[in-house]
């Protein structure tokens, strides 16, 4: 078992956004989770990282409690789309030389395991030949595939990224979906939120629609993209 959500329940301002939501993830799926906006599938991901407390249930990843993981080094995490820069004048390599820190520590200096990870992750999204320059002259997208690529450097077992394509260009969205299917080929599992899926569809294993802070379907992803509310899940 890789992740594990227990009838959790998440409230802001005393409002429940996720009311007793469980769901497990096991090694090797590609799990997406869908919904309209507000439905709380953001919310749902950003609890399994600690991200949003907990009013009540619990978290486990690689069977540990999430209080207690200290594994990071395990999962790579990619957050809705922000700047890959930050404001922070950076190259793209150091960007991506960011996520080697949960593995050797911010003082230990960078290997050679650490720069053909961070190789491999910028050839695996496409911007190998970009390393060097700086990460404001690249498009949405490119920056995208560097906050991707940061994730992969680390060398995860599991990636959680939340809405990874929104607003990605299409030849962006074609070069993660083959980025996506070589780390599952070689044992990876994805959990991603999305509001439409695109060429990641012939990956995902399982789909998992939230409405109203709830789990409404999990099973087979919808039949169109933007069929938030999938019709096995009207009886639910």
């Amino acid at each position: 078992m890789v992740l594990q959500v227990e009838r959790a329940v998440v409230a802001y301002d005393g409002r429940p956004v996720l009311d007793g939501v469980s769901l497990t993830v096991h090694a090797g799926e590609v799990v997406a989770v869908l919904g309209a906006n507000g439905s709380g599938k953001s919310t749902l991901v950003k609890a399994a990282m600690g991200l949003a407390p907990l009013t009540a249930g619990e978290v486990r990843l690689f069977g540990t409690p999430l209080r207690r993981f200290r594994g990071w080094h395990r999962i790579g995490y990619v957050p809705q789309r922000v700047g890959a820069g930050s404001g922070v004048p950076a190259t793209v390599a150091e960007v991506v030389a960011e996520g080697r820190l949960a593995r050797r520590g911010f003082l230990r200096p960078a290997s050679t395991a650490d720069r053909r990870a961070v190789a491999e992750a910028l050839d695996a999204v496409g911007l190998a030949e970009r390393a060097r320059e700086p990460v404001s002259v690249l498009s949405g997208g490119q920056q995208q595939r560097v906050l991707i690529a940061r994730a992969l450097a680390g060398g995860p077992e599991l990636l959680v990224l939340d809405e990874p394509t929104a607003g990605v260009d299409a030849v962006s969205q074609e070069l993660f979906a083959g980025c996506l299917q070589r780390f599952v080929t070689y044992g990876g599992t994805v959990v991603f939120v999305a509001h439409e899926l695109g060429p990641l569809r012939p990956l995902i294993t399982r789909a998992v629609v939230v409405s109203r802070g709830e789990i409404v379907h999990d099973g087979a992803p919808p039949a169109i993209d933007n069929d938030h509310v999938h019709p096995h899940a009207a009886t639910a």
